[in-house]
């Protein structure tokens, strides 16, 4: 027997003698659990990880949650980036653990290396790093985030995906299931990103899972650099944090890897906050690769707030007295003031003409923080423009926009400008005829006189770097900060992506024209998609359209949304020009989509759009009315000869029950790859013979890839004839099907799912149907019947629902039977 064990131990050395040295060690170790076996001479020495620590790899809780030690904080402490460190691993909560381990009986030899091995990586790291790739793969799962986060090039080399662990961290966690998990890919950044932000915000805990309780480990700081989006919220609670002196590494990280800020449900708050949060825009934005400021949900804007981000994002600021760290100016900003000082100082030296006067301008304004004079700014309505002092330095005036914010706020005069500023809606089609340099002179809500209407001068502001994208989300926008957004885009030129959803514009609609004209001036600009939605129309769609379109013929994607048609929309003073008749150059217009508040389409307004637009591969139209039966001939013969490049027609919420005749023009055209006709009542009055020659065209057009259908009332014998599409002699290339709201019952997705079966099974398999979207349908009437039909039709393609209580549309389906 004792010859048997040591024949063992000598056969166990030689296995393991291509690994290192510390892992046959670890093998050798804890080769036997248990009392030593006689005769072996390897006696069994078990690494010491701590009183009561089971070497259980495959434990849920392993390693377990450790207690805290000298060389860390408490784990509750993880929602500061400097961290104060996390608990040490070494000892403790394993205890309860003990008996579960013997009763599970010993592990197997692999895993209880591996787990002494993830106890000591502080140690041997290194020499992990070269494992072979199936032991590291065994070893990954065991390791906390911080040295799973440094295994990533190893595993990489070793031919590893880090991914499933990730997912399941994020699983074990997290514990929800993020929105659109299948379009993830990579968990990795997908859950560092989501830690940082829950960390950031005090939502998670650090000491709650042993994978995140790591002494090395500093939760923000480590987990920053794969941080590219970031929402901030409620108090900006958030901001203050990253601003604190100790995270400056933090926010260092994140001006590399951030492109995405978004506010949402922001509340009014004090000065000092405001600071921190000019710390962060000018790191994150003016010295950072934020490209993208967004702001959501935000019901009753703070006035001052709202303005400080929007010209933080479009570049404006200056560097000194507002941007300091414990009154010393940004280290950036001293640095270039530095060296335009010397560059400055260079030049004048070279040339022999000193001026002593202006050297010293050039000194103070270099250094704001020498002259730093607060100037109560007062109202200038029905005054000459006023300039601010400008000097010859790199920087304008030593007043930054900061202390103009707030001296303004302590006036009281609600917000930033006058009482009596010009009335709202005066002169609101003369937006046209404003000056670059002075965007909103004689139009809606802004002022007659007084040049550049917003609440600072931006030829006395320094700029720096600025987004290229922003969006504002259901944030009511006054007169006042419609004024200060149109001064601010009149020379926006970084300005790629404009959206504007939901902030009652009404008239001011005409202010934020106007600072897109001057905006469209600028030979450097690059605005290539603007989005407008809003519930009331101050002016039809596509007079709207028209205008935007004619300042920017080299716009790609332009939307235009309104809920419904303002009834004072009539009421205009007499002799103002209307952007209708502005003539519209040829542009680069691929994406154009119209949601008409209930107002009609005359197809001789939309003509010259189509006409300027032979780029336009996408066109919707939503919500519009026809006024007579030629209407929709006239469109799509303008379409045809027009727009020769067009791949995607939508309808929704257009009645196209009496248009059978161009319905089918439609469906044979040559061209089109995705025809969508949602919620346009195709079937309301019409015949069978309708629904065949529906089905015979799509069956000979073979461009056709798509055709949506929601909301149509097919029922279930108008689904099933949907089958013959796929017909043994059909030359369709359909590969997607909509067919969602449409009052389909179980047993008729069934019966379509045989048919669908008999044809592709006729055609040899060969088919290029690929996905079936059935959202809001009738399926939970029989749950059985319909498991079985999607359990089919997942067979054949890629099926899409949901589950929707159709109680909820009863009226409907009666209206089909």
């Amino acid at each position: 027997m004792a010859a048997g064990g040591g024949r063992a131990c000598d056969r166990l050395k030689t296995a393991t003698a291509p690994f290192p040295p510390f892992f046959l060690a670890f093998v050798l170790g804890i080769a036997t659990v248990g009392p030593d076996r006689p005769g072996c001479r390897c006696r069994p020495v078990r690494p010491r990880v701590g009183k009561g620590t089971p070497l259980d790899a495959t434990s849920p809780t392993w390693p377990p949650a450790p207690s805290s030690s000298q060389d860390g904080g408490g784990g509750g402490s993880g929602a500061r980036a400097g961290g104060g460190g996390v608990p040490s691993q070494d000892g403790g909560g394993a205890a309860a653990l003990s008996g579960a381990m013997a009763a599970e009986g010993p592990r197997s030899l692999f895993a209880l290396s591996a787990a002494a091995v993830s106890r000591s990586m502080g140690a041997l790291e290194r020499d992990v790093w070269a494992l072979p790739g199936h032991l590291l793969r065994g070893l990954l799962p065991l390791l906390t985030v911080f040295r799973l986060e440094r295994a990533e090039g190893a595993a990489r080399r070793a031919g590893l995906s880090t991914q499933p662990i990730w997912r399941k961290l994020w699983d074990d966690v997290m514990k929800t299931r993020p929105p659109n998990s299948e379009n993830i890919t990579c968990w990795r950044k997908k859950f560092l990103e989501t830690f940082f932000s829950n960390v950031l915000h005090g939502v998670l805990d650090v000491s709650s899972d042993w994978r995140l309780n790591d002494h090395h480990f500093s939760p923000l700081l480590h987990s920053s650099p794969h941080v590219s989006q970031l929402t901030l919220c409620n108090m900006l609670q958030g901001a203050v944090e990253l601003a604190a002196e100790h995270n400056q590494k933090v926010l260092e990280n994140l001006a590399g890897s951030l492109r995405i800020l978004k506010f949402q449900h922001l509340l009014s708050s004090d000065q000092s906050i405001r600071r921190s949060l000019v710390l962060l825009l000018h790191r994150l934005i003016h010295h950072g690769s934020v490209s993208q400021v967004s702001m959501y949900s935000w019901p009753v804007p703070d006035t001052v707030l709202l303005v400080l981000i929007l010209s933080m994002s479009a570049g404006f600021w200056r560097s000194g007295n507002a941007l300091a760290y414990h009154s010393s100016p940004c280290g950036l900003c001293r640095e270039e003031d530095k060296a335009q000082s010397q560059k400055s100082a260079q030049e004048q030296a070279e040339s022999g003409r000193y001026d002593e006067k202006e050297w010293s301008n050039d000194q103070l304004s270099c250094h704001p923080v020498l002259r730093k004079t607060r100037r109560r700014l007062k109202s200038a309505v029905g005054k000459k423009r006023r300039c601010l002092r400008r000097s010859r330095g790199p920087y304008a005036d030593p007043e930054d926009l900061y202390d103009f914010v707030f001296t303004v706020a302590r006036e009281d005069n609600s917000g930033l400008l006058d009482k009596n500023s010009a009335t709202e809606g005066e002169n609101a089609e003369n937006w046209p005829s404003s000056s670059p340099g002075s965007p909103c002179t004689g139009h809606a809500g802004c002022k007659k006189r007084g040049g550049s209407a917003g609440i600072f001068s931006l030829k006395a502001a320094h700029r720096f770097r600025s987004v290229s994208t922003l969006e504002l989300f259901s944030i009511p926008l006054t007169g006042e900060t419609c004024r200060t957004l149109s001064n601010l885009l009149s020379s926006w030129v970084s300005l790629e992506n404009l959206v504007l959803s939901y902030n009652g514009l009404g008239a001011n609609i005409s202010c934020i024209l106007s600072g897109l004209r001057a905006l469209s001036r600028h030979s450097d600009c690059h605005l290539r998609m603007v989005r407008v939605s809003d519930v009331f129309s101050h002016m039809p769609c596509l007079e709207l359209v028209r205008c935007i379109l004619s300042a920017f013929p080299q716009l790609h994607t332009l939307s235009v949304s309104f809920d419904l048609k303002n009834q004072l929309e009539g009421n205009r003073p007499e002799g103002n020009p209307s952007c209708s008749e502005a003539e519209i150059p040829e542009s680069c217009l691929e994406q154009l989509e119209i949601r008409f508040p209930r107002e009609l389409l005359h197809t001789a307004f939309l003509l010259p759009v189509l006409k300027a637009s032979r780029s336009l591969q996408q066109l919707s139209l939503d919500s519009a009315t026809l006024p007579c039966s030629q209407e929709l001939g006239l469109l799509l013969e303008a379409l045809r000869e027009c727009n020769p490049n067009l791949k995607k027609l939508s309808f929704h919420d257009v009645n196209l029950a009496e248009h059978q005749k161009e319905v089918l023009l439609l469906l044979q055209d040559p061209v089109l790859q995705e025809i969508t006709f949602s919620f346009c009542r195709l079937f309301e009055s019409s015949t069978t013979e309708f629904l065949s020659e529906i089905i015979n065209t799509v069956k000979r057009n073979s461009s056709l890839k798509s055709l949506k259908l929601p909301g149509n009332r097919l029922g279930n014998h108008r689904l099933v004839a949907l089958a013959d599409i796929f017909s043994e002699d059909s030359s369709s290339s359909l590969c997607q099907l909509d067919v969602s709201s449409n009052c389909i019952k179980p047993d008729g997705l069934l019966e379509f799912t045989k048919k669908l079966e008999g044809h592709i099974q006729q055609r040899g398999g060969q088919i290029q149907f690929t996905h079936l979207r059935l959202f809001q349908n009738w399926l939970d009437q029989d749950a059985e019947t319909a498991q079985e039909a999607l359990r089919r039709l997942k067979a054949v393609c890629s099926v899409v629902n949901d589950s929707w209580d159709s109680s909820q549309a009863f009226a409907d389906y009666i209206s089909v039977m």
